[in-house]
């Protein structure tokens, strides 16, 4: 009986996260002079996940659950994608990031990919055993991992130690993509850059427009029937690294609409196997 005991507390504490810390310790840059922008519901975090020192591969993914940029899916897209990971072997961080307003930044654009970019560079400064870090985002967070991966030559935050901020991987799950009228998921659209954006504005933050041939792998998931978000996303960014050459692949369901996170009800495939997979055969 002990024996079970000991082998469900292991478990338990295979998947439990730790207490999340804050992303920034002193000021957050580019917060409104606004009491709102330090309220504790506006106070950046992460989420950290780590594996049995026996189980893990020095490889850490970096989760960003989507919301359409006006709230953010932290279970089903954030916390139950970090146990999967860590039961493979994997750290995870999930992060909580500040959701795009003027009422707490100065410029609501670039608010998400602060984050986005500070978390990366956490987790490298704190884990430099790590072999890689990736990242892997849901709808409005496939946005912001998509951000990550092609705005990473540019810091957005103080980067003194000059920290990569490049992702060494992406999964891309249901992904906005492009701002782009005939495609994007308008709401992530509106709340990121506005109602009106300047073509300047829809440019930069497409990001099968702003694609190098230095940007990392990428994983794809996506339903052909997905209305909220079209498949059309996914096909312009893979078509963005084709054309740099740089690796990419589609797992594709026929229908599943948006947002089903890890399981998708209406098929018995099963989309993190095969990220997993996809994973091993990394350099």
């Amino acid at each position: 009986m002990r024996k079970i005991l000991m082998i469900l507390c292991s478990l338990i504490s295979l998947a439990k996260a730790q207490e999340a810390i804050n992303l920034y310790q002193d000021s957050i840059p580019n917060a409104a002079d606004k009491a709102q922008a330090l309220l504790e519901k506006n106070i950046p975090k992460l989420f950290t996940y780590t594996p049995d020192k026996n189980t893990a591969k020095n490889i850490a993914v970096l989760v960003i659950p989507g919301g359409g940029y006006s709230h953010i899916a932290m279970d089903h897209e954030g916390h139950a994608v970090a146990k999967e990971l860590v039961k493979n072997g994997y750290s995870a961080y999930v992060l909580q990031y500040r959701l795009p307003s003027p009422n707490i930044m100065r410029d609501k654009s670039i608010g998400p990919l602060q984050d986005a970019q500070r978390a990366m560079q956490l987790i490298r400064s704190s884990n430099p055993q790590l072999k890689k870090v990736g990242v892997i985002g849901f709808s409005a967070g496939g946005h912001l991992a998509s951000t990550l991966m092609t705005k990473f030559k540019k810091a957005y935050i103080a980067n003194p130690s000059h920290v990569s901020l490049r992702p060494d991987f992406a999964g891309l799950i249901y992904p906005v993509i492009s701002m782009e009228n005939d495609v994007t998921h308008k709401g992530s659209r509106i709340n990121l850059i506005g109602e009106n954006p300047s073509e300047e504005l829809v440019r930069l933050f497409s990001s099968n427009l702003q694609v190098s041939p230095e940007v990392c792998p990428a994983f794809f998931v996506h339903a052909k029937d997905d209305t909220a978000v079209p498949i059309e996303n996914s096909y312009r960014m893979m078509a963005g690294l084709d054309r740099v050459n740089v690796p990419n692949t589609l797992y594709v369901f026929d229908e599943g609409g948006h947002g089903f996170g890890l399981i998708n009800k209406t098929s018995e495939k099963k989309w993190f196997d095969a990220f997993l997979s996809w994973l091993s055969t990394l350099n």
